[in-house]
């Protein structure tokens, strides 16, 4: 028996990722039932929609933990990704895609919704084939998995649109592999959430699957020029060699825009392939297009650029949580049994009121530094990204002025946030150990009192000593910053 589809209850995994987090806010704004799967929920909770929606804290790649998300679901959405996790990401895909399926069977789920990638071409990147099989993977029970795939998606806060972005704007000459002539089938944002939001109001489950892709097939290199067009720059020269290994341009990528490496290389080897959709995999019989037509190229990249200017990227591609090194585990850890806490604790008072003191606390990192020292931030966030292979610094933040917990700022997340009162981010920096920092302003006999204490909790004689290294660096910028923050605060006051 068909179940009427105002009485569905929906399962949104990868909720804290690009696509999931807006798909989730779709869903809300059509007063839909929807229930998200989350590691950590309080990395969700400043989502304007976060109590709008049944949250199932628990891991993927536990079996109860699905069992206990899928438990009432009618049609679940599989939009998690594993390319971060190491050269073995597409096992680990394969397995937790089976797992998902297996529990969705027992739950009695109707339809699985994937989105992967375009997988046409017979020269097909690890990453592609990756996707293409975690597919076959979610289709191995007696559950029908209806897969969308797309080409690169533009939207702003996407990690391709990132790395368009950024090559385009900072490299008016630039050498590059001769697949950037590859065709493409982009996609905005827009479209993709059209798509996914349709095929949960089918009749019928649906086992099969479909391509999409924008109105235009183009070359990365027809993309960049009109980039660059759009921003009022000058047209690109692009000369092509034959040299550039996905592996060297991927650290080229890491080097120059915000994306690491470790993101780029996936990303960058998909470009290999001719990533167009195929006629015969079309979803129009489906679901027919908007009636205003798909968004093009042109029209994508100049609503993206929109959204950035306005401050109004809603999710970035850094917003799901980095992988971090095996001895730093997660975030919201207690103390290790016998572990030694190191601290740098610093307080000032000051008479500027408490809301002016905390709106410099919020807007710290990205464009807007860090409060004096910004070089030695800098050079910190290049040694993570270029030794050790970490996030580094460029990852900057959503929105200039307002933080929302679970988001990246530079190489931190924010982890916690009180607003007007207490701000405390976790380090994704690669470390011998696990670092924050917490700003708490209070009033205390008539005056603002600005607390700042950084965290450290070494691995073991390693992590002491990096601590005691840096220990000098510590003396100049720690009091540098918490001097400016009180000093900005006072002169907009």
């Amino acid at each position: 028996m068909t179940t009427p589809i105002q009485n569905r209850k929906y399962l949104v995994t990868g909720a804290s990722g690009y696509v999931g987090g807006r798909l989730v806010r779709a869903f809300v704004d059509e007063k839909e039932d929807v229930r998200i799967l989350v590691r950590d929920k309080y990395k969700i909770m400043g989502q304007p929609w976060a109590s709008l929606v049944d949250i199932c804290e628990g891991s993927a790649e536990n079996f109860s933990d699905l069992q206990r998300a899928l438990e009432g679901i009618h049609t679940a959405y599989y939009l998690l990704h594993s390319i971060n996790l190491g050269p073995n990401f597409d096992e680990i895909e394969r397995e937790m895609a089976r797992n998902f399926a297996t529990a969705a069977e027992k739950a009695g789920v109707s339809q699985i919704i994937y989105l992967g990638g375009i997988a046409n071409d017979v020269n097909i990147s690890k990453h592609l084939a990756s996707r293409a099989m975690t597919g076959k993977s979610l289709a191995t029970t007696s559950v029908p998995v209806l897969e969308l795939r797309a080409g690169i998606i533009i939207g702003s806060g996407s990690a391709s649109f990132e790395m368009l972005r950024h090559l385009t704007h900072r490299l008016p000459i630039m050498t590059t592999p001769k697949w950037v002539m590859n065709k493409t089938h982009p996609i905005a944002i827009r479209d993709v959430l059209y798509y996914l939001k349709g095929v949960a109001h089918l009749e019928k489950p649906v086992n099969q699957v479909f391509d999409i892709g924008g109105p235009e097939v183009l070359s990365y290199a027809d993309m960049m020029q009109k980039f660059a067009k759009l921003s009022g720059l000058r047209k690109r020269w692009i000369i092509k060699v034959p040299v550039l290994t996905p592996g060297l341009s991927s650290l080229w990528i890491g080097l120059v825009t915000p994306v690491p490496t470790a993101l780029a290389r996936p990303l960058v080897g998909s470009l290999i392939s001719e990533v167009v959709a195929d006629p015969a995999k079309s979803i129009d019989a489906l679901i027919p297009k908007p009636t205003e037509g798909l968004i093009d190229v042109e029209t994508a990249i100049s609503l993206a650029l929109s959204m950035i200017t306005a401050h109004g990227v809603e999710t970035r591609w850094s917003d799901a949580t980095m992988p971090v090194a095996p001895w730093q585990k997660a975030q919201g850890d207690p103390d290790w049994a016998g572990e030694m806490v190191l601290r740098d604790y610093r307080e000032a008072f000051t008479d500027v009121s408490v809301e002016k003191v905390w709106r410099q606390i919020e807007r710290i990192g990205g464009d807007n530094g860090w409060f004096g020292a910004d070089f030695l931030w800098w050079a910190r966030g290049v040694l993570d990204r270029f030794l050790v292979g970490g996030v580094g610094l460029r990852r900057g933040r959503r929105d200039p002025d307002f933080l929302r917990v679970g988001e990246s700022l530079d190489f931190w997340r924010v982890e916690e946030l009180e607003a007007g009162r207490r701000l405390k981010l976790y380090a994704e920096m690669v470390l011998p150990g696990k670092a924050w920092l917490e700003f708490t302003v209070t009033r205390e006999n008539g005056k603002t009192k600005i607390v700042q204490e950084a965290t450290f909790n070494p691995r073991g004689l390693g992590g002491q000593m990096y601590w005691y290294a840096v220990a000098p660096l510590h003396l100049f910028v720690f009091p540098t910053m918490l001097r400016n923050i009180v000093k900005k605060a006072r002169k907009d006051a």
